[in-house]
């Protein structure tokens, strides 16, 4: 028998995490984490962490295991908040989730689950653990394909899965709802949470607007043929200049957009939606183009200067080359590619042409259903 710490958010995955741990004859202490109390931001009633803990707590009661609550807000604001400001200050977009299961849910968390003597922490997510006889970790997705949250633990070490539990992992979300319903869960019917890690559905504009305040500058139209669209190298940013294109209209500051955005231009007259195709934070313009099959938005390739390998066996030496299955972001359906290991970062060469890759976001690779390992989009 294990001590299992359980991260109850109050949602129904966790809810049933706990469940089957219980099942399994460990002990269990579940712990909700409040990492964010500014309501601000948030949609009307999407800012939901004092109903979560709630429901969390019945839950532990249901269930007769011990619970309390752990405060990281100071924590979570420090290494997800200011980071989130600082990569969109910078014209990059972040990607909170992914941030927050490496440096809170088992980084912090799991320092305070070790704290309380606890073997392993697990958590409602859709993914799989398992363990092969040389002693390697392998992440794997869950078997619920609507679900598979395995990308938002993409940059977790060989460390931390040796600590992680996914019980739900093997389940479909409606078996998820089953057991919870069998059970009694207040959670059983609850919908899914949305928006950031912690913070809810949030006005992204307004919560940026906390830190980054609004500066106006011009919404620049790119034509399709363009000459800078069609001599833009092999997976470099499209290095657009004002005088590529024409002024369609004004924005409140470049940092409050990002790659692929539709909504949000407030531009009208037009024969296609436009898209954004790159933002310019130095000069404070937002490059636009119509229609969803306009070529600047999309690359062939792109470069990461930062890449962490789940599986650190299968490392790229500088100069060698692998055939992986990638997406740049959660749901985005697998797509071919070859990576390819250079001084100072990595080639991600996709087999065909990637739409609105953001700067700031993960890339991740796959090996059939396994993870093997992620990095920071550059460029």
């Amino acid at each position: 028998m294990a001590r299992v710490v359980v991260g109850l958010s109050g949602g129904v995955d966790s809810s049933v995490t706990a469940l089957l741990i219980q099942q399994e004859g460990h002990e269990v202490i579940g712990i909700f984490m409040r990492n964010w109390n500014d309501a601000s931001p948030t949609l009307e009633d999407e800012c939901p962490w004092i109903e979560d803990s709630n429901d969390a707590l019945l839950v532990a009661e249901k269930l007769g295991i011990p619970f309390q609550v752990l405060d990281l807000s100071v924590q979570y604001k420090e290494r997800i908040v200011d980071t989130m400001f600082a990569e969109y200050e910078a014209g990059r977009t972040p990607n909170p989730d992914v941030l927050c299961n490496r440096e809170i849910k088992f980084d912090l968390f799991l320092d305070a689950a070790r704290s309380l003597g606890a073997d392993y922490v697990a958590t409602g997510h859709y993914a799989r653990v398992d363990q092969t006889a040389d002693g390697m970790f392998h992440l794997r997705a869950g078997l619920d394909a609507g679900k598979d949250q395995s990308y938002f633990l993409c940059q977790l070490s060989q460390e931390q899965l040796s600590r992680a539990l996914f019980p739900i992992g093997g389940l479909q979300k409606s078996e998820v709802r089953r057991l919870a319903t069998e059970a009694g869960l207040v959670t059983a019917a609850k919908r899914d949470s949305q928006g950031l890690c912690f913070i809810g559905h949030v006005r992204l504009p307004d919560f940026l607007q906390q830190q980054l305040k609004p500066k106006q500058g011009d919404i620049v139209e790119i034509p399709r043929d363009s000459p800078a669209v069609a001599s833009a190298p092999l997976g470099k940013p499209w290095g657009f200049q004002p005088s590529d294109g024409q002024v369609v209209g004004q924005h409140q500051g470049a940092h409050y957009y990002t790659v692929g955005q539709r909504k949000g231009l407030l531009v009208g007259g037009k024969p296609l939606p436009l898209f954004v195709l790159a933002i310019d934070v130095v000069q404070n313009v937002v490059y636009v183009g119509q229609g969803e099959d306009h070529p600047g938005l999309y690359r062939s390739a792109l470069w990461m200067m930062d890449v962490h390998w789940v599986r650190p066996d299968r490392e790229l030496a500088a100069g060698a080359s692998a055939p992986y299955s990638v997406r740049i972001r959660y749901r985005q359906v697998l797509v071919p590619a070859v990576l390819r290991a250079a001084e100072g970062g990595t080639w991600i060469e996709f087999s065909q042409p990637m739409k609105s890759v953001a700067p700031g976001q993960f890339a991740a690779w796959y090996d059939g259903d396994e993870l093997i390992g992620s990095g920071v989009i550059n460029n």
